[in-house]
């Protein structure tokens, strides 16, 4: 564990070359308020800082201060964050915003226990909150954080051990200063984005490499300590795209929890072992639909963080659908124009891909008619 001397000299030499060469312009930081310090510190979650840049300008020019974000409805939070991934996170900003405005009265609490009581919001991201909004002396432990608190302090194992967490939250507590909090915390995550990369450290430009444990020990690449391997499952979707005689596409809202919670896909149904046409047929049949012809489509993989998504698109063109008029969480969408409605980036991509073609062609049947639903049941 480093002494306070060692601790306080570790804050000055950082604090030194943030001065001369940390990033001082980030969007966020021009102008600084608690609204857009969490926001950033939501979307920088597991998110690089330039894949970060255009969405946050995008959504604080439509969403400017919390009140707006509390007011708006879920569909156009989730289509500004369409793209982004780790779609939980808006459905948990759009949440916290309506508890701040219901129980504090619209301002962002400057308290840890009130802010880690919202959704979306723990023990780092309160941290980053309150040292950056409000200069409040408060530890953080993003990923960029724990790189370089793992190398410095020479502390084995996955940061992601309780055992593991519990030093590396002690060293974060150690190194953080008292004055020019805000500074300090922009400026270590810095260097874990700039200089203390996970792969080729730039070390030798590293302000804090002198007393750095593994550099003296020639073993940066073995700090943090690797996730133990998983293996990640494979799930299988086929993905039916319904298309009308007006070129229009069908989608349907998700439940609101769960994988892409909230957002617009298209109707899917997992492909049985046997007998595949007849499970397409009840599905379609679900969904009031009448098929006039069917044909296999483009196939794709999405990664998850827990699982990988394979999934095969069914074009499928319908000559009605019933059920869609009276459902809100389904709609018809032009494929070219979807509107503003929250998508899985791979939905997007495929409603773009297919936007060319408004209108199927009837031929080119793959299944033949006694396997598709063509009376109403």
């Amino acid at each position: 564990m480093a002494t306070d001397a060692a601790a306080a000299e570790f804050a000055t030499r950082l604090l030194a070359w943030f001065d001369r060469h940390g990033r001082h312009d980030l969007p966020w930081q021009c102008p600084r308020s608690p609204y857009r310090v969490w926001l950033s510190e939501i979307m920088l979650q597991q998110t690089r800082v330039e894949t970060v840049i255009p969405y946050f300008e995008r959504f604080t020019g439509t969403f400017p201060d919390l009140a707006s974000l509390a007011q708006a409805p879920l569909d156009a939070v989730l289509h500004l964050w369409t793209g982004l991934g780790y779609y939980a996170r808006a459905r948990n900003l759009h949440r916290a915003a309506q508890l701040v405005v219901a129980r504090h009265g619209g301002e962002l609490p400057a308290d840890l226990d009130a802010l880690t009581a919202l959704p979306g919001i723990g023990r780092s991201t309160a941290g980053a909150i309150l040292a950056m909004a409000w200069g409040r002396r408060a530890p953080i432990l993003d990923g960029n954080v724990k790189r370089v608190l793992a190398r410095h302090g020479a502390v084995a194992g996955w940061p992601g051990d309780t055992g593991v967490a519990r030093r590396l939250w002690a060293l974060a507590d150690r190194h953080t200063p008292a004055r020019r909090v805000a500074d300090y915390t922009q400026a270590i995550m810095d260097l874990g984005a700039t200089l203390c990369t996970r792969a080729r450290p730039a070390c030798a430009r590293c302000p804090v490499a002198d007393d750095c444990q593994a550099r003296r020990a020639d073993a940066v690449s073995r700090f943090p300590g690797r996730k133990p391997a998983t293996t990640i499952p494979v799930r299988q979707r086929l993905w039916l795209v319904l298309r009308n005689v007006r070129g229009e596409i069908l989608l349907e809202q998700r439940p609101p929890s769960g994988v892409w919670g909230g957002l617009w896909c298209f109707p899917e149904c997992s492909p049985p072992a046997t007998d595949e046409s007849a499970a397409i047929a009840a599905a379609c049949a679900a969904l009031g639909c009448l098929v006039r012809a069917m044909r296999r489509g483009l196939t794709g993989r999405h990664q998850f963080t827990h699982f990988k998504l394979d999934y095969q698109v069914l074009e499928i063109a319908v000559a009605e659908c019933d059920a869609v008029a009276d459902r809100t969480a389904r709609r018809w969408v032009d494929p070219a124009e979807p509107g503003t409605l929250g998508l899985p980036t791979p939905v997007r991509d495929l409603l773009r891909a297919l936007a060319p073609e408004r209108r199927p062609q009837v031929g080119a049947t793959e299944y033949t008619a006694a396997a598709l639903p063509n009376r109403r049941s």
